[in-house]
């Protein structure tokens, strides 16, 4: 049995930094890591889908230049062995400066293959024994895979498997209305596929406002993907040309060639061994955590998309922040001060920070609401992106800035103007007196705040 003063189980985008800064401190730290360093943002979501996004962009750029005085001859054509490789190169490439990082560094042990808990400071590892006063989890989450009539009896694919395709689907179906697969609808829509968009919810990316999944909506139709909305009777069949789709209510099957199932995700806990640590989970296989990350059991701590505390690169990122922070530097960082901001990467894309109008009015408190169209937006006028809107929700009574949400041309930029305000605690009258640079979107905040309104 080898000993160490700290095991990290998982090295996504949490685990590898606290390695090294627990190592830099002079601990002993083994890194356990199933299949490769990076978790899936570097493996199989930001990095190569946000490539594969780019070069989609570039495909519809390229189409729709006429408006802009830019005459293509000819059709686009996308070749997508080219367009795979380059998302694979920006992968490989980070893992890869991972892997060096890692082997240069002292009293880092890093160990591939699968962890499992013997008790709650012992984890077998490759038929060894390896022991730790504290265990940190940052195992990551996986494709859900929904019990629907015939699904299993197809070749589906999921958003780990859909970035290796080298050959563009005639036509692909996309199970489920949410984020990630909203972003590979539009994608290869872009490469020339046609799709078809099937959410078993009446709105797409439910957990936004209203207007805002109807904007969305309204986007990607206006590209031709075909959205069905309420469609809770979907099932599979094989057929000569791939997947027959029926979705029910009077809509016609679909023919399709290829199937995305993006129906959200699983955290990789079922396989741990967490039982035999006594380490508690909720319902949906989340680890419980406290607001300093840490779990029931004393020593064993769970950063990143296991805990469901977050979904994202830099929730995970902001984990080991709060996790060194608090173990290392002597300070006391909580979950609960963590203000979520996240972005759906459709083109135009949607940058969220805070609650929603929903949430606000569920609240009770007394809010107040600005809205403003992108049309009226000088920077989106001059690039002819007019499509979505700004929003922001502030509370009447203390002038805090409860959310916002900027649908629209860099709007997954333009919405950390509202994320470091909020951060910052500033009353939304401090804001109106900035003098933002023109022409941005960004320089709209002081407008759209000054037009708040009882709401």
């Amino acid at each position: 049995m080898r000993s160490f003063d700290a095991i990290v189980i998982g090295a996504g985008q949490a685990g590898p930094f606290l390695a090294a800064r627990m190592a830099d401190a002079g601990m002993k730290v083994a890194l356990i890591e199933r299949k490769f360093l990076g978790g899936t943002c570097v493996n199989a979501g930001c990095m190569p889908t946000k490539t594969l996004v780019a070069s989609a962009r570039a495909a519809h750029v390229a189409r729709t230049g006429g408006p802009y005085g830019v005459v293509v001859n000819g059709p686009i054509d996308v070749d997508m062995s080219i367009v795979r490789k380059r998302a694979e190169t920006v992968t490989m490439n980070a893992r890869d400066g991972l892997i060096g990082w890692f082997g240069g560094m002292a009293n880092v042990t890093v160990i591939y293959g699968h962890a499992r808990f013997e008790d709650k400071s012992t984890v077998s590892v490759n038929g060894e024994q390896l022991t730790a006063p504290k265990i940190f989890l940052n195992v990551g989450a996986r494709p859900t895979i929904p019990d629907l009539p015939g699904l299993r009896d197809i070749d589906y694919l999921t958003s780990t498997s859909i970035i290796h395709l080298d050959r563009l689907p005639r036509h692909l179906a996309v199970i489920g209305g949410s984020y990630i697969g909203l972003e590979f609808a539009q994608m290869y829509r872009r490469f020339g596929a046609e799709v078809t968009v099937i959410e078993r919810g009446p709105k797409l990316a439910s957990r936004e406002d209203a207007d805002i999944s109807d904007a969305i909506a309204d986007i990607l139709r206006a590209e031709g993907i075909a959205v069905h909305t309420d469609a809770d009777n979907t099932g599979f069949s094989r057929s000569d040309d791939g997947t027959r789709v029926t979705i029910g209510k009077g809509v016609a099957d679909i023919d399709a060639s290829h199937v995305l199932v993006a129906t959200g995700r699983t955290p990789n806990t079922d396989d741990l061994g967490l039982d035999r640590a006594g380490v508690a989970t909720d319902k949906r296989g989340y680890i419980t955590v406290d607001d300093r990350l840490a779990t029931n059991v004393e020593g064993i701590w769970a950063l990143g998309d296991c805990n469901g505390h977050g979904a994202f690169t830099h929730t995970s990122y902001n984990d080991f922040e709060i996790a060194a922070a608090n173990l290392l530097d002597g300070e006391d960082r909580k979950l609960s001060d963590r203000i979520l901001a996240y972005a759906l990467y459709i083109d135009p894309p949607l940058g969220r920070v805070g609650m929603s109008e929903r949430d606000a009015r569920a609240s009770g408190r007394p809010i107040l609401i600005s809205t403003r169209p992108m049309s009226r937006v000088g920077r989106a006028n001059e690039r002819g992106e007019t499509q979505g809107f700004m929003k922001v929700i502030a509370d009447a009574d203390s002038k805090q800035i409860l959310g916002a949400a900027i649908l629209g041309i860099e709007g997954d930029e333009a919405i950390h103007g509202f994320i470091d305000a909020m951060n910052a605690r500033t009353p939304y009258p401090v804001l109106k007196w900035s003098v933002p640079i023109h022409p941005t979107v960004s320089e709209l905040i002081p407008t759209l705040l000054g037009d708040l309104k009882a709401g």
